[in-house]
């Protein structure tokens, strides 16, 4: 398996992933299965992928349908095929993560932080699929990064320190990177800061459960949420 050391030395572009239809036996960095396969869940799910940024608003409820006040703490969207469904919730919804920055691989060169922050957030919004950007890997293919996941980071977040992104302004003449090659590690919502705060779990209170889903700790099949666009034949 390679080590994040082996990640860094290498061309981003040259670590693409095998996609979904190549890989035989068990995969270990696949959360679920995708829309229009039988859902099944691992336990300890970890790989790369890359990450971008997008603003949600304060006490905003997403696609999931997870409460408002889980914009209290770090949450983010899941491309769509890893999300699991086209619309609504799906079976990513509610998924605690640990995700860890590696490097750059637009800026020229790549830029490979002295540090790499890492930060726990939990799934509560989708990242629609669509023809550019970073959430349009499908089963015939990884997105423009090589990667089968794109974690979409609620940010600025009041939950994440402002500075949590590595820079170096001196030298590319600007901060903001726009998208980062990252490693990721499921765990357990235990470790996920909303945790103890009993608003910021579960779904919203006003919606039923066939409209919204957003499992408080889904460790297996019974208490993950099921994919909304394949139980209602929504493409």
């Amino acid at each position: 398996m390679r080590t994040q050391k082996d990640f860094l030395v290498h061309h981003p572009c040259n670590l693409r992933i095998q996609s979904l239809r190549a890989r035989k036996g068990p995969l270990a960095c696949v959360l679920w299965s995708f829309p229009r396969l039988q859902a099944s869940f691992t336990d300890n799910v970890q790989g790369f992928a890359s990450m971008t940024t997008y603003t949600l608003p304060q006490g905003f409820v997403a696609s999931c349908g997870c409460t408002g006040d889980s914009t209290n703490f770090p949450t983010a969207a899941l491309n769509q095929m890893a999300y699991g469904s086209s619309t609504a919730y799906g079976p990513a919804c509610g998924m605690c993560f640990n995700l860890t920055l590696l490097n750059t691989f637009l800026s020229v060169p790549p830029f490979n932080p002295p540090v790499h922050p890492s930060v726990i957030v939990k799934v509560t919004d989708l990242c629609p699929l669509s023809k550019t950007g970073w959430c349009n890997a499908t089963t015939s293919g990884p997105n423009g990064a090589g990667h089968d996941l794109n974690f979409d980071l609620a940010f600025p977040s009041t939950s994440i320190p402002s500075n949590f992104f590595p820079s170096n302004a001196s030298f590319y003449g600007y901060t903001d990177f726009g998208v980062w090659n990252i490693s990721y590690q499921s765990v357990s919502c235990t470790n996920w800061g909303g945790w103890k705060d009993a608003a910021a779990l579960g779904s919203v209170a006003n919606q039923g459960p066939e409209s919204v889903c957003c499992a408080a700790n889904p460790t297996n099949s019974s208490n993950t949420c099921t994919s909304y666009s394949d139980h209602n034949g929504i493409a």
